[in-house]
């Protein structure tokens, strides 16, 4: 009786390690750098360096949500850097122009929607591959926030506008917004029709149309949804300093697609969390903070994280054929 009773106890055990495998190596990772150069260096476990490497990159964690939705659906976005550049540039311009605060905050993310949906109404109907689509949204922002802004800074912020520098309960308003948005998407992902049929389009789209789901619907929306997330970590990108300037962040769509992928989500389509996505920001924000307390060149960061990422699709690769 109790090697049956336990059976079933197990069984779950090794669900949820199949199922969260890639999460959990991650959140490991995280644990072991803040014991690692913690006892090496003390001062890496400040709460100035924390809040560094929490609030300092949440705008990341969000965008790397609606990212991991797209590559879960099939597709990929290497426009979010620019996306989010202008985002960054509309809001502050919106706000030092005395409109109010929540038309500062609002008019950028329904921009970023509205973008956003009619890239994926471009990859949807069109059969264009996503990447084709957002290499073009790329050079369009890139190209037309210099050519209208000329890169120039935006500064006299108010301070209403800050939205990442309040601090709720002392704590940074930008890691409230992580943590939830994260457990939102996550159960939105796993509970709702939509979210499961996000990973039947990823999976096999013509099974997903044969079950009923209306695939090319599905990837608008899911644009969508990344959209919104983009615009949000638009906003608190831009509400980080007092100062904003009119440029694409350097490498950041990189930085968001790595995060999504090294979290766990496959670059094949139709696996993945976004909690992953989540953790694996926070893994590279600790990688980067460790490289400086133990006096090595941050420029390893790109050759850690390339090295993530290759060992991350192999890896995936290899479950996918022992799936087969």
């Amino acid at each position: 009786m109790t090697a049956l009773a336990a059976s079933p106890g197990r069984s779950g055990l090794q669900r949820f390690i199949s199922g969260y495998g890639q999460e959990i190596v991650v959140l490991l990772s995280i644990a072991a750098l803040f014991v690692v150069v913690g006892s090496v260096n003390p001062r890496f476990l400040s709460d100035t360096n924390i809040n560094s490497i929490f609030a300092g990159n949440a705008y990341i964690a969000i965008a790397a949500i609606g990212m991991s939705m797209v590559i879960i659906s099939g597709h990929i976005d290497v426009s979010v850097g620019a996306l989010i550049g202008v985002i960054a540039t509309i809001a502050g311009t919106l706000a030092v122009n005395g409109y109010p605060v929540w038309v500062a905050w609002g008019v950028p993310i329904l921009f970023s929607i509205a973008v956003n949906a009619g890239v994926g109404a471009l990859v949807a109907y069109t059969r264009i591959p996503s990447i084709v689509v957002t290499l073009g949204m790329l050079s369009i922002l890139k190209g037309g926030l210099i050519s209208i802004t000329a890169g120039e800074w935006i500064s006299d912020l108010p301070p209403e506008f800050m939205l990442s520098q309040m601090r709720p309960f002392g704590i940074p308003s930008a890691v409230y917004f992580m943590v939830a948005l994260t457990i939102l998407a996550a159960l939105f992902m796993r509970y709702t029709d939509f979210g499961r049929s996000i990973y039947a389009v990823g999976g096999n789209m013509e099974a997903a149309r044969a079950a009923g789901i209306n695939p090319e619907r599905t990837v608008v929306g899911v644009f969508a949804l990344h959209g919104l997330f983009s615009g949000i970590a638009g906003i608190l990108f831009a509400t980080q300093l007092q100062v904003i300037q009119s440029t694409v962040p350097p490498n950041l769509e990189l930085t968001v697609i790595t995060a999504s992928v090294i979290g766990g989500v496959s670059i094949l389509g139709g696996t993945g969390t976004v909690i992953g996505s989540t953790l694996a920001a926070i893994l590279f924000a600790c990688i980067g903070s460790a490289l400086i307390f133990l006096n090595v060149s941050a420029y390893w960061l790109r050759a850690v994280l390339g090295l993530l990422i290759l060992a991350t699709v192999l890896a995936d690769m290899a479950r996918r054929r022992r799936a087969t």
